[in-house]
């Protein structure tokens, strides 16, 4: 009970209000588990997608996808290692249950998923329909 009350508290957090959580583990490029802070004494664990990007699927369609999804997962790695401590904001809830969206800040104040983007690591995404990331070229046999 006290997890969804929290998470109706944070949802539409904005940057003025990030909440800091720490990096529990990577998933991919563009999602990773964290315990968030509630306070001091009380931290809640989520997984994290990040706000308005697409990386491409671990498991993907085709060898340029997996090979593309594995460098977007080391990059996330390097910018936000197991442990560290980021901030989230803008929280929504995200169409997974008990996953959230969230902007994704380091311990520099950068964002990461804009810098995944300027990396060529993921696309903008902001929801619906997602084009594949092979052409035909690349599809798996």
């Amino acid at each position: 009970m006290l997890r969804f009350a929290f998470l109706f508290f944070i949802f539409g957090t904005s940057y003025a209000n990030a909440i800091p959580a720490t990096v529990d583990y990577i998933f991919d490029g563009d999602t990773f588990a964290a315990h968030i802070h509630v306070t001091n004494n009380i931290q809640i664990p989520a997984r994290v997608r990040l706000m308005n990007i697409d990386t491409p699927e671990i498991n993907g369609k085709c060898d340029f996808e997996i090979r593309a999804a594995k460098r977007a997962k080391a990059r996330l790695a390097d910018l936000i290692p197991v442990g560290t401590v980021v901030e989230l904001a803008e929280i929504k809830d995200d169409k997974y249950l008990g996953r959230i969206d969230a902007y994704v800040f380091d311990s520099k104040n950068r964002d990461v998923g804009e810098i995944l983007i300027n990396e060529n690591l993921g696309r903008k995404y902001n929801g619906g329909h997602r084009d594949g990331w092979c052409g035909k070229s690349n599809q798996k046999k």
